[in-house]
């Protein structure tokens, strides 16, 4: 295929400090503070410094480094070019320098299944979507036989580095793998890259992960073709969910992308503590309303995690694993009148996979509940009991693998390559416990500063299993941030006007203004006209 052998070819961009790889230093700046909890969890880790890499004298590997990698957790377009980055980059400060893989992600450096990564291989798959030069897994590394098992597998493979591409559970096991080599006085450093979609591994060190932008592009080419439909046919209502079960991140940055007529972000609904029935009204409102003006057609943006925004459908949620863990046959009629109340509202088809779709803790699914056809239904049934002349002919869509592994656009096919350089630098500098970090990508490539920041840095207590465990926080959509700000004044008129974008598919050739265009929500300055 030409542009399969076109994205092969393609040469990313790289930071300025980046092509001077043997003259870099890693210089400690600031040192980040970790509470007394922490530092009972990793002794060795503690009182870390934030990495910054400065110019200095010619230097090379006095020996060369045998360094492996594992993708772990979901797809997210550009993890190829970590890879290649560190091949890459490693090759330069030594030839002799090796890249070995872990198949399938965590259980592949569990259960030591590896391949070397060669150059002939390798350039193959550059710039190219997927995780399948190695796959990926979900396996957490937790137990002592797990750990136990790592480090076999790293001593044996005789590695000088780890890294793990991951998002924040990955990286928070990077962090406990790091303290644990270190521990058993194992000479393997771990370095963390961030990767996922959802964009909820983001903080004030890591402005975005990787994956993001494609995936954002990807939907957002979809919900402008939904809208091209609509304008049309001029008879359809499109209820489109979106990734993203912890965050709204995805849902906010394609509403900034398209303007969809309604949009639901699961933070501001948490935070005004609206209830199931005030999101179907607020809809209902927005259909009626355009219905009077000739206009029974619209696309409404739903994200996938929405329900555990709703205070009352959390509610029942939370009661239902409860008496499910029970073995409780008359589930329903043990429920709280509140939840009860609720249940009986929701369609017989929800019903039976709240009580029958439950996942190996034996809790309700909550990722597989069919949000969009959902909210089709309660609307249908909220026009019905106003009479309502409206039309409402409902279309369901879920924007959602689909996102995973495209084509990296070429500031996630930049990105990737350039955190792949970064982590091959710090484990260079002899680092460990650290995740590679790019900040000011608002910038031309050419202006990103690349360094490292503590794992621990980033982490807190979370309850998880009825227990206090140290995690990588999650990052939500800031309410308060300026882009949520801009994003509130602009809706009230999307919702009754024909406003729509049309980005398109994402572009790999052209200006640069709209081949290496950055996330919105990365911009302070945006024009979302």
């Amino acid at each position: 295929m030409t542009l399969q052998q076109l994205r092969a070819a393609f040469i990313p961009k790289i930071p300025r400090q980046l092509t001077q790889l043997t003259k870099l230093i890693a210089h400690d700046s600031s040192f980040l503070s970790s509470n007394s909890e922490l530092e009972k969890l990793f002794p060795h880790l503690i009182n870390q410094a934030m990495i910054r890499f400065v110019n200095g004298t010619e230097q090379s590997l006095k020996k060369s480094m045998t360094v492996g990698i594992l993708f772990s957790g979901g797809q997210a377009a550009g993890g190829h070019n970590v890879v290649t980055g560190l091949f890459d980059a490693l090759k330069t400060l030594h030839p002799d320098c090796k890249v070995i893989g872990f198949k399938n992600g965590p259980s592949g450096l569990v259960n030591n299944q590896a391949m070397e990564l060669t150059a002939p291989l390798l350039d193959s798959y550059r710039n190219q979507g997927g995780f399948d030069l190695i796959g990926s897994g979900r396996t957490k590394i937790e137990t002592d036989t797990q750990f136990a098992q790592s480090l076999k597998t790293v001593q044996k493979q005789g590695l000088d580095g780890l890294v793990i591409v991951g998002g924040d559970d990955s990286n928070t096991n990077a962090a406990f793998l790091a303290e644990y080599f270190l521990t058993h006085q194992c000479s393997t450093k771990v370095i963390g890259v961030p990767k996922t979609i959802d964009g909820d591994l983001k903080n004030e060190f890591i402005e975005i992960s990787f994956g993001f932008d494609t995936a954002a592009k990807t939907y957002a080419e979809i919900i402008g073709n939904i809208m091209r439909d609509a304008l049309s046919a001029k008879k359809y209502y499109y209820f489109i969910k979106l990734m993203g079960r912890t965050a709204s991140h995805l849902t906010l940055e394609c509403a900034l992308k398209t303007h969809p007529n309604v949009v639901l972000i699961g933070e501001e609904v948490a935070e005004k503590k609206q209830s199931l029935k005030q999101l179907v009204v607020e809809i209902a409102d927005v259909i009626e309303k355009r219905s009077k003006n000739g206009k029974d057609y619209g696309v409404i943006l739903i994200p996938e995690g929405i329900v555990e925004f709703v205070p009352e459908f959390k509610q029942l949620i939370s009661e239902l694993n409860h008496l499910l863990a029970q073995d409780i046959t008359e589930v329903e009629q043990n429920l709280s009148d509140a939840s009860k109340a609720g249940f009986k509202d929701l369609p017989e088809s929800l019903k039976n996979q709240l009580l029958e779709d439950r996942d190996p803790h034996g809790n309700v699914q909550v990722s597989k509940i069919e949000t969009e056809r959902l909210f089709i239904y309660l609307v249908e049934e909220e026009l019905k009991k106003r009479n309502s002349k409206s039309k409402l002919s409902a279309q369901p869509l879920f924007c959602g693998y689909e996102g995973r592994s495209a084509y990296p656009s070429n500031f996630d096919a930049q990105y990737c390559y350039a955190l792949g350089m970064t982590a091959a630098l710090l484990l260079n500098a002899g680092k460990t416990g650290y995740m590679a970090c790019i900040q000011r990508l608002t910038a031309q490539v050419e202006d990103w500063e690349i360094g490292g920041v503590p794992l621990i840095g980033m982490m807190v207590f979370e309850t998880r299993k009825g227990k206090q465990k140290a995690v990588i926080q999650k990052a939500l959509v800031d309410t308060k941030s300026a882009v949520f700000q801009e994003f509130s004044k602009k809706r009230a008129a999307w919702a009754l006007e024909d406003d729509y974008l049309f980005p398109g598919p994402i572009q790999f050739f052209g200006p640069s203004e709209l081949t290496d265009s950055v996330p919105v929500i990365l911009q302070s300055n945006f024009n979302t006209k």
